[in-house]
């Protein structure tokens, strides 16, 4: 991940931005849609969260350090919905075997924690409408989403997602294309091909689950190929580089798009609630946060609710 300086350790206007809200639930322009509906441990449906007008509100969470049910601290003063809609379990790996020369989903022990423990982690976020997604991330072994060496290849990877997916209950995936560190252990170099076929056999395994782009990387430049455009079959892309405002460069409705990026905490709250504000005046349905941690962040969080929901934010431990 990115912050203005790179760091690893994210009214008519308002109305018009409702339109966008949880875009997760509603169709794409080429059919691919949002997560349905999540379920209790018990297998209850989830209770809806209390309606909420204003664009989808996105948090990466960093599990080594920081426990996802942050997530659900916040809610909005005004009327009690959530101040956050998604959350991101950051982050899983794509990973190399010098062996077979094959690509394969590497969890660390914090991510296969919040996973194996979903019951506690993972559902309590979903009972309340927030929706989970696991981010995969590069592991400098120089296995990557734009380098697989046929798409048999990327679907092989493509089915360890979907299967991750189903087995943990999650909502869907999220692809940052950074430290791959393409063409180590003998890799190949990107190809035009390669995230066009992965995000292809993706959606087709999973119509219903969200696929999100952090718009970084050679696999964010390489969405089309042999005629086959990839922007449309994402539900969400958004700015890697906190702190800024900058368009994704990808076929989308503004509805599905955060321009928008802030670090929790390191942006400074003027910043924040400039990016809010700019963001419902233009019209563009997606706000990305990252690194919320376990301190109460309400004046962070509410720096920008109010610009994006007209209310405060409000911290329950």
């Amino acid at each position: 991940m990115f912050t203005l300086a790179r760091r690893r350790v994210r009214t008519a206007a308002l109305a018009l931005s409702a339109v966008a809200t949880l875009v997760l639930g509603a169709t794409t322009a080429t059919g691919a849609t949002g997560a349905t509906g999540a379920t209790g441990a018990t297998g209850a449906p989830a209770a809806p969260a209390p309606a909420k007008q204003g664009p989808t509100s996105v948090a990466y969470i960093e599990v080594n350090n920081n426990s996802m049910l942050n997530v659900g601290k916040y809610t909005l003063a005004d009327g009690g919905g959530n101040a956050f809609d998604v959350a991101v379990i950051f982050a899983a790996n794509i990973n190399y075997d010098t062996a077979s020369k094959t690509a394969y989903l590497h969890f660390n022990e914090n991510v296969q924690r919040v996973l194996d423990n979903a019951a506690t982690q993972i559902r309590p976020l979903q009972q309340k409408g927030i929706k989970v997604l696991l981010s995969v991330l590069g592991n400098h072994q120089g296995a990557g989403f734009a380098n697989f060496p046929s798409q048999q290849a990327a679907s092989a990877f493509a089915e360890q997602l979907s299967d991750t997916v189903a087995e943990y209950g999650l909502d869907g995936v999220d692809f940052d294309d950074e430290y791959a560190e393409y063409g180590n252990n003998g890799t190949a170099q990107p190809n035009d091909s390669s995230f066009v076929h992965l995000v292809t056999a993706l959606r087709a395994n999973m119509p219903d689950k969200v696929i999100s782009l952090y718009n970084i990387g050679p696999a964010a430049s390489r969405l089309s190929y042999g005629g086959v455009d990839i922007s449309g079959k994402f539900d969400y892309a958004w700015n890697p580089y906190y702190g800024t405002w900058q368009v994704p460069g990808i076929a989308l409705p503004k509805a599905q798009l955060s321009p928008a990026a802030v670090e929790i905490g390191r942006t400074s709250q003027n910043t924040a609630a400039d990016l809010a504000r700019r963001t419902v005046d233009e019209g563009y349905g997606v706000y990305l946060t990252y690194n919320l941690d376990g301190s109460d962040r309400s004046a962070d969080v509410s720096a920008f609710t109010r610009e994006l929901y007209g209310s405060e934010a409000v911290y329950t431990p």
